[in-house]
Order: structure tokens, then C-alpha cells, then sequence
């Protein structure tokens, strides 16, 4: 084992003085401000975790010899113990310890309750979005954070070495001429329909700004390593299901949201209808796929379809040669306001937020007419700058965190 922990202390030596990415994400701050002993980061593959680790790793006030980062999916650490490993590490002065890809280490929810239990350590640890699923203990006894996809506010800061402010759902919708204004004016001459335009087809993973040539095979890469690695392994999915599950999706990319009923669909995919709801329930989990229920169903059962959108645009517009604009508008606004937010779908309008808000969205021309009445009701408009009243641009939604 001592041996194991020099060869991980040298390259964890070199994976943490070699990250030079100096953008923050908006969980940096949170993590370094945060006093638990244990701290675990879940978001789908692509978004960044890694790198946030890193930079914690880097910015903690501990000796170069008292922090080792490992990630879980290295040869190294095949069949080891990770308690073990840890107790070790401890042994020789180790005092804080950053776990990457967790998911991968055997029977990992166990060894991470005895390294809480019984090591003085301090843990941060990142991991598949599916691994909140296994154990409701995970949110009861850590820290745990959600990190998602880039907003439309990261993506302009990343490209434009620009800062800007993030804004509440409620701050936006009260002062959303202002705060419009605010950004662009912050722009000079870049145009934000431009820069918008761009973040619906390239704008959800972070790694587009490291290899920009190679960014479409990147996305179809990491669907295929959750489907196989996360999903594959974590809910033991059999390979001809992974199968089954690529095709759920490409049925989903090329559908209207409320075109597909389950019974359709699963006849489609070839699955009962059961199964269908397990795998697309593992999908929303796992972030490719968005889930998005009839207000009414929570209250009642009712004969009414879901909502199902592929979870974010980039992934739209990699599986899909013509995104449908209707689709990717919805799909957009969903992925961002879902991140602090609940959503359903409506009779009346397209969604409602937070139980209270129901919005309508659609092209710079979109009416009221469809929420004529309906108290707390907007317009999101897309190919507008700035909105007026209860009309918003849709792409000012991409600033609420």
C-alpha cells in the first residue's frame, strides 16, 4: 500500500500543478467556503468536475504533501480498497483528499461511510449523477452539489473573458429590461443573438473550449461513456439495452415533446411499458434526458403524456441534423431554470416554474394569447434583445445562475 501511495502522490503531484484552467465555475466558491467534512460533487460527464477539484486542490490552505487527488477510474486502483487506501493515506500526515469518478471504486457508498465514520479526513468527491439515486444517505450525510451544464452566462464569460452577475428567477422577471440592458451595454460590440445562437449548439460542455475541431465526436463520446460506464455498470444495463436506450434517444431528437405516447414510444424501442419508464427515469438521472410531468399529476392520476426533450441543446443538436427551433427553445429554458427551479407543463402556456410562474415560449412575434388571463404569466421571446412588460428575451433566462 505505501508503495500504491507514492506512485498516486506523484501523479497527483502533476495532475494538480498541471491544471491551468483559471475560469471558476460557480460551485468553486461554495466548495472552498464549505466547513463539512465530506463534500461530493455529482453532474453528468463533460461539465467540468474534474477541473473543480483540481482547483480546490490547488487553492486549500494544506501542505503539497497533505492533499493527494485520485480518481477512481485509474488502473492503479483496480480491487483496492478505498478505505484502505485512505486510512494509509491518513497514516502518513494525509489531511484532505480529492476522489474523482467514485462511482468507479468497489462498493463505494460503504467505503465512503467508513472513511466518514472512522478517519479523520477531509473528503471531497465527485461522481456520476446517477449515484444519487443509490443511497438517500448520500444527501443526508454529505454536502452534496449538483454542478450542471454550462448556463448561457458561463459560456459568454468563458468565450469573452468577461465576467457578469447571475440573477433570481423572481429579479429577472421583475427587472428584466434593466438587467437586459446591463449585459449588452457589458458587451461593447458583441452581439448576445450572435453569442446566443452559438450556445444552443455548442454551448453546454465546458471541453468545447479546449478542442473546438473535435467538440461533436466529444458529446457523441460522452453520451456512449454514461450509457455504457454510468449506466452500464452503476444499474448493471445489459449491452443490447444500451442499445435500446441509443435509440430512446434518437426517438426522442427527432419527436415534438408530446408528440410520442409511452405506448408509442415503447413499441418503437421495443420495450414494455414499464421498462420504458425505468430507463427514462434512469436517463433523466443520468442528464441526457429531461423528464418533465403535467402540472396536474401531482395531485391526481391522470391520462396525460410527458414531456420528453433531450436534456440540453448541444446534445439536440449533436444527435439531430435539424433541431426542430420549437424543441430547442423548450429545451433551453428548461435546462436552465431547472437548475434552481420546479418545472411542469400546462394546458395553458408551456411550462409553469415554482408552482406559480407560467411562461409561454416561441419566436420574437409570440402573442399573449394562449395566457391571455393567467395571473403571473410571460412571454419568452426568442431573436429579441430586450423584452417590454411581461415580454422576456429567452436568452436572458440563460443568466439565473
Amino acid at each position: 500500500m505505501k508503495s500504491l501511495l507514492n506512485n498516486l502522490f506523484e501523479l497527483s503531484n502533476k495532475k494538480v500543478q498541471n491544471s491551468t484552467i483559471k475560469y471558476h465555475r460557480f460551485l468553486y466558491d461554495r466548495l472552498l467556503a464549505s466547513e463539512s467534512k465530506f463534500s461530493g460533487v455529482y453532474g453528468s460527464r463533460g461539465v467540468g468536475k474534474t477541473t473543480l477539484l483540481l482547483q480546490v486542490a490547488q487553492a486549500l490552505e494544506y501542505k503539497s504533501d497533505e492533499v493527494l487527488y485520485i480518481s477512481c477510474d485509474h488502473p492503479h486502483l483496480a480491487g483496492v480498497s478505498l478505505f484502505e487506501l485512505v486510512q494509509e493515506f491518513v497514516n502518513y500526515g494525509g489531511k484532505c483528499i480529492l476522489i474523482d469518478e467514485v462511482h468507479e471504486a468497489n462498493d463505494f457508498e460503504q467505503e465512503l461511510k467508513s472513511i466518514y465514520d472512522f478517519l479523520e479526513v477531509k473528503v471531497l468527491f465527485s461522481g456520476s449523477s446517477t449515484i444519487k439515486l443509490t443511497n438517500p444517505s448520500f444527501t443526508r450525510r454529505y454536502g452534496m452539489y449538483h454542478l450542471p451544464i454550462l448556463s448561457f452566462k458561463e459560456f459568454l464569460e468563458l468565450k469573452l473573458n468577461k465576467n457578469f452577475d447571475s440573477y433570481k428567477l423572481e429579479h429577472v422577471l421583475k427587472d428584466h429590461v434593466d438587467i437586459a440592458n446591463d449585459i449588452i451595454k457589458k458587451l461593447d460590440n458583441e452581439k448576445i443573438l450572435k453569442h446566443f445562437e452559438q450556445y444552443l449548439r455548442i454551448g453546454a460542455y465546458p471541453f468545447y473550449f479546449e478542442n473546438k475541431d473535435s467538440y461533436t465526436q466529444m458529446v457523441l463520446d460522452t453520451i456512449n461513456t454514461i450509457l455504457h460506464t454510468d449506466l452500464g455498470s452503476i444499474h448493471n444495463i445489459s449491452g443490447d439495452k444500451i442499445s435500446t436506450l441509443k435509440k430512446l434517444l434518437t426517438s426522442i431528437c427527432v419527436s415534438n415533446p408530446l408528440e410520442l405516447s409511452i405506448e408509442s414510444l415503447a413499441q418503437k424501442v421495443g420495450l414494455s411499458k414499464v421498462t420504458l419508464y425505468k430507463y427514462i427515469e434512469l436517463l433523466h438521472k443520468a442528464e441526457l434526458l429531461r423528464h418533465i410531468v403535467f402540472e396536474g399529476k401531482r395531485f391526481k392520476s391522470m391520462q396525460k403524456p410527458d414531456k420528453l426533450y433531450l436534456s440540453n441543446t448541444t446534445l439536440l443538436s449533436s444527435l439531430c441534423l435539424e433541431p426542430k427551433i420549437g424543441t430547442l427553445r423548450e429545451s433551453f429554458f428548461a435546462s436552465q431554470v431547472s437548475v434552481n427551479s420546479s418545472i411542469y407543463y400546462v394546458d395553458k402556456g408551456d411550462f409553469l416554474v415554482d408552482e406559480k410562474y407560467t411562461f409561454e415560449i416561441g419566436g420574437k412575434n409570440k402573442s399573449f394569447e394562449q395566457i391571455k388571463g393567467i395571473k403571473n404569466s410571460y412571454v419568452v421571446a426568442d431573436s429579441i434583445e430586450v423584452g417590454f412588460k411581461n415580454k422576456l428575451p429567452l436568452w436572458l433566462f440563460g443568466f439565473t445562475y
